[in-house]
């Protein structure tokens, strides 16, 4: 039961840390205390939730700790003071205050102050990478070591730039608001560059071992989709958003869902041409062996004796498999049977790579 409430308290976190994190931030007006006020929430549903279970509205109940939290250290901050009675004010603090105002407070419209949020953590003000950091910290809710090991730089790294983005935002007194007029334009593309740039890392890795870092990019598209709801009459955005959506389409596929996606045809409507689609899809998904093994099946197949596509799939396995005189043959057989001129042209290009590549015979 304990690590089942420990999997909901992460999920959750995952989905109102941003809107949490956005509410105590126009409360007590400075980012870093907003941020540490949720920590704080969150290791008390660590501690509470596992024996006294998930309540109905986690997130008012996260809010409702987190703005009890702020009071205690208000009253315990004489610096403070003198925000006391305007923290009171602002969130209507009562003793007995009906649980009802605590949930609209969490459930309001996600507008104003999760979008003040996504301006103050991309502000001008602050360097290029530490916008980068503080927009993954707190709206998209990482840890500091995933950002880190996400952009393959040390976690000290990552954390010097949170800590003085933060220091940052408090010196200089960023108001939490959403700029107007001509300033909101500029501080839009501010916005708009780090979700890119955050976009960016994730489909073209700029360094380590992978190609791709497909974690950021799921990143990046849930901010850009969080940004549309918000300023829904901004046609940049939905530029942005619909630009990284086709982008991600074209990478991150699930070949083993789709191999089973072509089981299930292959079986309400059998036919060598599902069964060719079928073994690359399995080559894609286990590997080129797996799926040379059913396009094998189907050379003696009358209905493929003339298709061209039968030996171009057994030439892109053969190849993927290094038996690459085999390859050879069969891209020059495709490109024989093709009727396409830039077709035949790509797959006898494909013929002459591999004879190229392959190990001269050796003499008798």
């Amino acid at each position: 039961m304990t690590e089942d409430t420990h999997r909901a308290i992460e999920a959750v976190w995952r989905i109102e840390s941003a809107r949490l994190i956005a509410g105590l931030a126009r409360i007590v007006r400075d980012v870093g205390l907003a941020e540490d006020l949720a920590q704080d929430a969150l290791i008390a549903a660590l501690e509470r939730w596992p024996e006294s279970g998930v309540p109905e509205n986690p997130g008012a109940w996260l809010m409702a700790t987190a703005k009890n939290r702020a009071i205690d250290r208000l009253r315990r901050d004489k610096r403070l003071e003198d925000k006391r009675e305007e923290l009171g004010r602002e969130i209507g603090f009562r003793q007995g205050a009906a649980e009802a105002n605590l949930e609209a407070a969490i459930d309001d419209p996600v507008g104003d102050d999760l979008l003040r949020l996504v301006f103050i953590s991309c502000h001008p003000i602050l360097s290029t990478e530490a916008r980068v950091a503080l927009t993954l910290r707190l709206l998209g809710g990482l840890e500091t070591f995933e950002i880190a090991r996400a952009f393959l730089v040390p976690e000290a790294t990552i954390a010097q730039r949170i800590v003085r983005a933060k220091r940052t935002l408090a010196a200089a007194g960023v108001p939490f608001e959403v700029p107007r007029g001509p300033e909101l334009a500029a501080r839009l593309s501010s916005v708009l560059e780090v979700v890119y740039l955050i976009f960016n890392e994730g489909y073209a890795a700029t360094a380590g071992d992978d190609w791709m870092r497909p974690a950021l990019c799921e990143d990046a598209l849930r901010l850009g989709r969080i940004l549309a709801e918000l300023v829904p009459k901004e046609p940049e955005v939905h530029g942005l958003v619909a630009l990284m959506e086709i982008q991600a389409s074209r990478s991150q596929t699930d070949w083993a869902r789709i191999a089973r996606l072509c089981d299930a045809l292959a079986r309400l409507a059998p036919s060598p041409v599902v069964d060719l689609n079928r073994a690359v899809a399995l080559a894609m998904a286990f590997g080129p062996a797996a799926g040379l093994e059913l396009a094998d099946t189907l050379i003696s197949e009358p209905s493929l004796r003339n298709y061209h596509l039968l030996p171009a799939v057994r030439g892109d396995l053969l190849a993927r498999l290094g038996r690459l005189t085999e390859a050879r043959e069969e891209f020059e057989r495709a490109a024989s049977l093709t009727r396409n001129g830039p077709e035949r042209k790509l797959l006898l290009e494909r013929a002459a790579a591999c004879a190229r590549e392959s190990p001269p015979r050796q003499p008798l």
